[in-house]
């Protein structure tokens, strides 16, 4: 019974130890992922991800490297700006690790290796420029930045993809002044807008005017050019009324004596009017003259019998 119980021992104890082998001679090693393997406390290879096979005991992981972009958003750093203004300023470093192995045996603490680089990059950017520039020139300070880090962690099988200055926090009396300012220059560019939309509308109002006064001109010379016209037209068509109705009588061949009646109605209608002065063709006055002598002669007819008479009565 004992010999069993310590048989039984020593074959859970040779389970374990083969266990144990087994994990650590085979290593799984997941995606984005690579183990940097010492081998008696020296450098060995670099496994990347898939099922592999080391030595125990002999072999050892020395550091899982992850190969994903990391990002890392350090505490805000204070910098002096050319003009003498000290401001906090925090940034955002992307980065990717390329080499395990100059990853792991290039710089102690990588990361705050990567924090310090990028503090001491950015006072040195930051110390070139004066306020206005730092505010107004972001892009510019993450290029300079972005390659001076790439260049550095070269050696530590780094790369720097991207750096992004996430805040810059000028002091209070600063952002108090920056805050006046953006305010008056707002009242400036209403002012200025006020201004010119005023003008535009006084613009459009002349413009408007002078339109209003060309076409009233415009209508009103068409007007007096179509009256014009019209009467013109009115004129014409009486003339020619007056051509084919003379034309009419001169066909008919009308006698002397009935141009001579016509004539005389026609002297009707001028005594008629107002005029002082009468004219009158010498035809007329012919005829005239001839109704006077007929006249005096009809007199004279009548007085001499009323004279004979008289001797008879006594």
């Amino acid at each position: 019974m004992p010999s069993n119980i310590i048989g039984t021992i020593i074959t859970l104890f040779g389970v374990l130890l083969v266990i144990m082998l087994l994990s650590l001679t085979v290593k799984v090693i997941p995606q984005a992922h690579a183990y940097v393997i010492e081998r008696l406390g020296a450098y060995s290879h670099t496994l990347n991800k898939g099922l592999h096979l080391i030595f125990p005991i002999i072999d050892r992981v020395a550091l899982d490297v992850p190969l994903k972009e990391q990002v890392y958003d350090f505490q805000p750093q204070p910098v002096i700006t050319k003009d003498n203004v000290t401001m906090m300023i925090d940034t955002i470093v992307f980065f990717q690790i390329l080499d395990p192995k100059l990853f792991a045996y290039g710089v102690a603490s990588p990361i705050k290796a990567i924090e310090a680089l990028t503090a001491t990059t950015l006072r040195n950017i930051i110390g070139e420029l004066e306020l206005d520039e730092t505010l107004t020139s972001r892009e510019v300070i993450n290029t300079k930045m972005r390659v001076i880090l790439d260049e550095a962690t070269d050696p530590w099988g780094i790369k720097v993809n991207r750096v992004e200055l996430k805040n810059i926090l000028p002091p209070k009396d600063i952002q108090e002044a920056m805050e006046k300012q953006m305010r008056a220059e707002r009242e400036r560019r209403s002012v200025i807008l006020t201004a010119e939309g005023e003008k535009r509308a006084a613009i459009l109002m002349a413009e408007g005017e002078k339109e209003s006064v060309v076409l009233r001109a415009l209508a009103k010379k068409e007007s007096l050019i179509a009256e014009a016209e019209g009467q013109a037209q009115a004129l014409e068509r009486v003339y020619q009324a007056q051509a084919r109705g003379i034309g009419l009588i001169k066909e008919a061949d009308p006698s002397k004596a009935y141009l001579t009646l016509e004539s005389l109605k026609a002297l009707e209608k001028v005594a008629d009017g107002q005029s002082t002065k009468i004219i009158i063709p010498s035809e007329l006055q012919g005829l005239a003259s001839v109704l006077g002598s007929v006249k005096a002669l009809m007199d004279d007819s009548d007085v001499k019998p009323a004279k004979a008479k008289t001797p008879k009565s006594e």
